[in-house]
């Protein structure tokens, strides 16, 4: 693809995802810009579909909403409250590790750098600009499998991982766009740039595609008319 049109594409994704329900990253930046709510909502959303991650955190919030009221509660707790999220056995003793850890090292306060929020368990590079971008409204780029797919499908970077997506995306992607760019993406590609069967002829920007990787037999086909014409 053409490296101008990636101001095109933002904006036809853009128009088209404003319609779909919003990130579980969105909907918690939109209630609240709280750093430490917009870490541990990430940190509860791997492999576990919005719906109930949404409905997870609401419970827990509802309850400790900072590290200090986390801490006063057991891991058993934690895991009955987090409950049906995927891996909530690891992922309610990382976040008690992370209070722990924020309440001793960081005074309560979440870092607002990468390479500090690295530190924390079960923080990876995908979490960590999220809390940049969403919880303190810095300059990041997250970068999931849904952002690292759709870039590559688009021809616009070409690239192995997540993590070297994400610095491809630093070097080429205008800084304007580096905020949205998670939420627009993860949209899309749950909605219709999927890792099987994309629904590329639904798609706003089919025609800005280079479609990489992709063989006519996996994508939709063209809806059929009444006439029995495609």
């Amino acid at each position: 693809m053409e490296e101008d049109n990636i101001y095109q594409i933002i904006e036809l994704v853009r128009n088209e995802t404003a319609k779909w329900t919003p990130t579980v990253a969105a909907l918690v930046a939109e209630t609240s810009r709280a750093p430490f709510k917009v870490l541990i909502s990430c940190i509860l959303s791997a492999r576990t579909q919005d719906k109930t991650t949404i409905q997870a955190t609401k419970r827990l919030f509802d309850i400790a909403d900072n590290p200090e009221k986390m801490l006063k509660l057991k891991v058993r707790k934690l895991e009955e409250i987090v409950y049906p999220v995927g891996f909530y056995r690891n992922k309610a003793k990382n976040i008690l590790s992370t209070c722990k850890k924020l309440v001793d090292e960081y005074n309560c306060q979440v870092p607002d750098e990468i390479d500090e929020l690295l530190k924390l368990p079960g923080v990876g590079r995908k979490t960590a600009n999220l809390v940049v971008t969403k919880g303190y409204g810095k300059p990041g780029i997250c970068v999931d499998t849904h952002v690292h797919r759709i870039c590559n499908r688009l021809g616009y970077v070409n690239t192995k991982n997540p993590q070297a997506t994400e610095f491809a995306l630093r070097v080429k992607l205008p800084k304007e766009f580096w905020i949205e760019i998670n939420d627009l993406l993860v949209s899309l590609g749950q909605k219709i740039c999927r890792p099987i069967s994309p629904k590329c002829t639904e798609c706003p920007i089919e025609n800005l595609c280079d479609k990489v990787g992709i063989r006519k037999s996996q994508y939709s086909p063209e809806p059929i008319t009444k006439n029995g014409e495609r």
